[in-house]
């Protein structure tokens, strides 16, 4: 005798579906069937087994896609928004963002800012988040309860911070986030290094050894202005990229965070290394540090992700219009209008985001067995009819306010655009004491 199959938890029923996975693919009137939290199968519309009408979503002028991957950011500068970038990379860090984080950041700023920010992200689509920031077990919590899927990355400090006591005490924390959360479903770790030209080799060499044993990520701002390779190379003899490799860094659990002064070489010898980039187009011209040689990357190899980066330097966390502009620099930029396509801006934005946080067994494309990570966007009204091709909608028109529902996990945490677990009042209340705190701080700080 053959068991019945169990009815699904959920289907989701849409006009269309961009699985990611195969590439390019467009499909109609289909739903996604999610069992468990994971998706059991997609299947035709009209053909959905029996079931409780409850279970059923159906959203006809709609598009579902895999939830939205923002593999860079600093999720608590979304106080911190707004305060207006420096002239230069290194003058804005310096004169203004490090003097305010001094002043500001505390348990409570990276809880409150982790919140809006997770908050902000899951309006937009975004299921899965790449952290980079002070009291990251703070940051972890938060995600946590909000119920995002996460990875965490653990500053690697040198010399002492408000937050850690130096190199032993960061490992010794790292080490401790990373048992804390090693069998979550939804939160993940890694290591998370400033900058080639903030880190000595000893250290590179040792976060080597521990992310190699663990086989957990290392995040690294890399290449990001064109004053860092010939302050690395006079600081420490060679170039920024030379001594990642030297370190034996430069391997598929690199995550080499903008890449915007890599030259052809470093591009093959990222390639040949494994490592993911993450394109943060908007932070780069925000902050005049240029255009990152997207196309040369992919034609070499390199799995190239989005990130946002984080507020202070973006002003919003929104995936979908990073894979938009990825999109238009790198047609404006080569002069060749097909350099980037819908699809592959969109595959940008989900599976390799997922692929270079090691997450693209689980997220990142709707397969069957994969977490039931979908985000639904509203493909109708004069600024986006008529639809003549899906995936051009979803990147070139329709923008995250079309996003309508978001699920992760199976678990609906958007819902006809508004947050389901999150309570926006309070959490808003929260914001504007820290921004009134923020405000305080830059009179404070231009009064020096």
């Amino acid at each position: 005798m053959v068991a019945e199959r169990a009815t699904p938890d959920l289907a989701i029923s849409a006009r269309w579906i961009l699985p990611v996975e195969p590439a390019g693919a467009t499909l109609e009137e289909h739903a996604v069937l999610v069992r468990g939290g994971r998706i059991e199968a997609i299947v035709p519309a009209d053909r959905l087994p029996p079931m409780d009408p409850e279970r059923i979503v159906s959203r006809p002028q709609h598009v579902l896609l895999p939830g939205l991957v923002n593999a860079h950011t600093h999720a608590a500068m979304s106080l911190l928004r707004a305060t207006t970038p420096g002239p230069a990379l290194d003058a804005w860090l310096r004169e203004r963002v490090w003097p305010l984080e001094a002043r500001l950041v505390s348990p409570d700023f990276v809880a409150d800012g982790t919140e809006l920010a997770i908050a902000e992200m899951l309006l937009g689509g975004i299921t899965c988040f790449a952290d980079m920031y002070f009291h990251p077990e703070v940051a972890a919590r938060v995600a946590r309860s909000s119920g995002v899927r996460a990875v965490i990355g653990v500053p690697i400090f040198e010399q002492a911070t408000r937050w850690t006591s130096g190199l032993d005490d960061s490992l010794g924390r790292c080490l401790e986030l990373h048992d804390r959360y090693r069998s979550d479903a939804l939160v993940g770790t890694s290591f998370a290094l400033h900058s080639s030209s903030l880190t000595t080799d000893a250290t590179l060499a040792h976060v080597r050894t521990l992310a190699d044993q663990l086989q957990c990520p290392v995040m690294i701002h890399l290449l990001e202005a064109a004053s860092e390779r010939p302050r690395v190379l006079r600081n420490h003899g060679r170039g920024p990229l030379e001594r990642l490799e030297a370190a034996g860094l430069l391997n598929d659990l690199l995550v080499a965070v903008h890449c915007v002064h890599a030259s052809a070489a470093e591009i093959e010898r990222i390639a040949h290394g494994g490592a993911s980039v993450v394109h943060c187009p908007a932070s780069n011209l925000r902050l005049g540090n240029g255009i990152a040689p997207v196309s040369t990357m992919r034609e070499a190899g390199v799995n190239v992700a989005l990130g946002t980066d984080g507020a202070a330097s973006n002003d919003s966390l929104d995936i979908l219009a990073e894979a938009r502009l990825a999109a238009l620099l790198a047609c404006g930029s080569t002069g060749n209008g097909h350099a980037l396509s819908a699809h592959e801006a969109l595959g940008m934005a989900t599976l390799a985001g997922a692929r270079s946080l090691g997450l693209a067994d689980v997220t990142g494309s709707l397969l069957p067995g994969k977490w039931a990570d979908i985000a639904c966007m509203a493909l109708h009204g004069p600024a986006i009819e008529p639809v003549t091709d899906v995936a051009e909608a979803v990147i070139h028109a329709a923008g995250r306010a079309a996003v309508s529902d978001v699920w992760i996990a199976g678990r609906c945490v958007v819902r006809d655009r508004r947050l389901v677990h999150i309570d926006t009042v309070d959490l808003m209340d929260r914001c504007r004491h820290q921004g009134a705190r923020v405000v305080a701080a830059l009179a404070a700080n231009a009064g020096q």
